[in-house]
């Protein structure tokens, strides 16, 4: 069976099991290496605690075991999408609108292959990161097929005080939403 078939299989399964727990379907992936696995990336308005994802874990594996959608052995995993999040659809992207966000581009796309900047627009075709280049702020734009893996960046440390640069305090995490200025 092709995986988009076994895909839209285990989405028939997982995603009533995740409304019933208020929670919302992040991302799913089905993988091959070094292990087959079936990754479900759950999320929630305020986060998702331990307790959301066992509960997520033994109800979907219930399931699973059920309707057995996989053929062979696989490693189910449930997890949060985590402070520094994998962009892979444009509707995560949409979601990072605002964010720092650091994306590696296609050998064959023009310009620096590593972009880093605060993603400023996400539309049905691709996005835009406003980067800093020479001192100055610059758009650059990617098509999503132009785009190998991108992730949002989270930065350790106190937010800094109005006027001063950044501090650094051990343990204490702040997520930092950069403003975009042109």
């Amino acid at each position: 069976m092709p995986v988009s078939e076994v895909v839209d299989r285990v989405l028939t399964l997982v995603l009533p099991v995740l409304a019933d727990l208020g929670l919302e379907l992040y991302d799913l992936e089905l993988t091959s290496s070094p292990t087959r696995a079936l990754r479900v990336v759950v999320d929630r308005p305020g986060g998702v605690d331990l307790g959301a994802i066992a509960d997520a874990t033994r109800l979907i594996s219930r399931e699973l075991d059920h309707a057995d959608p996989i053929a062979g052995h696989y490693q189910l995993e449930v997890t949060s999408p985590g402070l520094e999040r994998n962009l892979r659809t444009p509707a995560h992207f949409r979601g990072a609108i605002g964010s720092e966000v650091k994306v590696r581009t296609h050998a064959h796309v023009e310009g620096e292959r590593r972009v880093d900047g605060v993603l400023s627009e996400a539309d049905d075709d691709g996005i835009t990161i406003t980067v800093a280049a020479a001192g100055r702020l610059e758009p650059r734009r990617l098509a999503y097929a132009d785009v190998e893996r991108a992730k949002t960046v989270f930065e350790w440390g106190p937010a800094p005080k109005p006027g001063k640069g950044p501090k650094v305090a051990a343990g204490r995490p702040t997520e930092r939403k950069a403003e975009v200025r042109q």
